[in-house]
């Protein structure tokens, strides 16, 4: 009996030169500043967080341009790469509408978790990033909210490329490891951006609301207050539906989604032959010009 054929290894994920680094570091710095910078603030300038959302808008559209160029002068991303990108945001800004406004049910986090492990940390901001941008169009979610979901979803989908690659994990292990991240990481994606809320509301009670001012431990302890008791339940949800679907159909789309990499094989290198001329003419065009006679 012969054996069988050794698997196919797994397609290494686009990576990450300095340049891509750079530009990925700066917007990650932009966006902790962006989202923490009202806790340090003093009482006059703490509920002007309202306001910094277009500037934070008007930032992080090219800086998103910014990584997506800088990728592809690594030689990361190419134009196959940006069609995939364009797919799958489509895929996760049509997913998001199935469970929005119900009990924090959102089908897109798991096709996040799953893309950034296969395409690598870097494709993975990238998507997140559009995504909610597409999903925000499609309905009608513009607001001062939608950069922080988009740095925030980023930042999801990226440390999903962070993980111990598929040489080292793989199969129930990897789902596993997947469906782990899925469940912290909803969670993690919901207390950032009620951080992001949080500090624009008035009118609540003392224990969980923010006092701008304050000292930095007290605000965080109200804060904490604040998410014990207005999301733990909707981000509950969230995390659940990411771990079930990671596990019932996170092995189907993983491997759809290193098949598809392999046979886009993104990174291969491009050569040209400087011997090979232009091609032939065929007879029936050679026999209208009069040569070939």
């Amino acid at each position: 009996m012969s054996n069988p054929p050794p698997a196919a290894p797994a397609p290494r994920p686009l990576r990450i030169g300095p340049r891509a680094a750079t530009a990925l570091v700066l917007v990650t710095l932009i966006g902790i500043a962006a989202f923490g910078w009202p806790l340090l603030a003093d009482r006059q300038s703490g509920f002007a967080h309202a306001q910094d959302a277009p500037w934070l808008f008007a930032a992080l559209l090219p800086l998103l341009v910014g990584v997506v160029v800088a990728t592809i002068a690594d030689d990361g991303m190419d134009a196959k790469a940006v069609a995939m990108l364009g797919v799958l945001a489509a895929v996760g800004a049509a997913l998001r509408p199935l469970g929005a406004g119900t009990a924090g049910l959102e089908p897109m986090f798991f096709l996040m978790v799953l893309s950034g492990r296969v395409l690598g940390p870097g494709f993975g901001f990238v998507l997140g990033g559009v995504t909610m941008f597409a999903s925000a169009l499609l309905t009608g979610g513009v607001g001062p909210w939608m950069p922080f979901q988009m740095l925030a979803m980023g930042w999801f989908s990226l440390g999903a490329g962070l993980l111990p690659g598929p040489d080292r994990i793989r199969g129930r292990a990897e789902l596993a490891m997947l469906a782990l991240y899925g469940f912290l990481g909803s969670f993690a994606y919901g207390t950032v951006m009620n951080l992001q809320g949080w500090v624009i509301l008035q009118g609540m009670g003392q224990g969980i609301s923010f006092h701008p001012g304050d000292p930095l431990p007290a605000n965080l302890t109200r804060f904490l207050a604040y998410c014990l008791a207005t999301s733990v339940g909707w981000d509950l949800g969230r995390a659940a539906l990411t771990v079930v679907l990671t596990l019932t159909l996170g092995a189907t789309l993983l491997k759809a989604l290193r098949r598809a990499t392999r046979k886009a094989a993104f990174d291969a290198p491009v050569t040209f032959d400087p011997g090979a001329g232009p091609a032939p003419k065929p007879s029936s065009e050679r026999d209208m010009t009069g040569h070939g006679r």
